[in-house]
């Protein structure tokens, strides 16, 4: 079976293909890489940087788009099952720009075992010391130190979370990325990706 694989577009853009040959986009909005017709989209909250669904070319028979309005009702996060992905909406906010009520991250399971944990926009939350548990292969923390936690705050998510590989992203905003940041990222199994790099999940 082919490989699952994950695209970095830039900023807090991922796109997932998973090893069925379907196709996830995360928060759409930075970089290129649209082409490809979308199975699932997510989006972690409404902020402009987050929400270029326009951007995605196609759509796929079914394809859904679930927010953080749907993956958060009552106060309570919520969980998808779709038959290539489940989807578990996390916690998100915790600073003055983002309302833990109105945004949320979300940890994706896919069906060759490899899990992927992406925070959103976010300062440390209550849950990450539980996503730990979750043994999760890659994570995902924003650290751009203006709208969100920095990068010595997001180091610490890091170690709360204890992901086989963690990844900077969401950086600086206005650009897709910004290494000299990346860099002072500090993780076990760190794992920097630049915009436009297409890696495979391993588990």
């Amino acid at each position: 079976m082919k490989k699952s694989s994950l695209l970095y577009q830039g900023h807090g853009s991922l796109r997932i293909t998973t090893c069925e040959g379907r196709v996830i986009y995360i928060d759409p909005y930075a970089g290129a890489g649209y082409e490809p017709a979308a199975d699932l989209i997510l989006i972690t909250h409404g902020h402009g940087d987050h929400t270029g669904t326009h951007l995605i070319k196609g759509r796929n028979p079914g394809c859904r788009t679930v927010t953080w309005e749907d993956a958060l009702k009552d106060g309570k996060h919520q969980a998808f099952d779709f038959d290539f992905v489940k989807v578990e909406a996390v916690e998100a906010g915790y600073n003055r720009n983002h309302d833990v009520t109105q945004c949320v991250g979300f940890v994706l399971s896919l069906t060759d075992g490899v899990t992927v944990y992406v925070s959103g926009d976010t300062s440390t939350t209550k849950q990450m010391p539980e996503l730990a548990g979750k043994s999760i292969d890659y994570a995902f923390f924003c650290c751009d130190g203006i709208y969100n936690m920095d990068i010595d705050e997001a180091s610490r998510c890091a170690a709360l979370v204890n992901a086989k590989h963690s990844t900077p992203y969401h950086m600086a905003p206005g650009k897709l990325f910004d290494l000299s940041r990346a860099e002072k990222f500090r993780a076990e199994g760190r794992l920097i990706i630049a915009p436009g790099e297409e890696i495979e999940l391993n588990k």
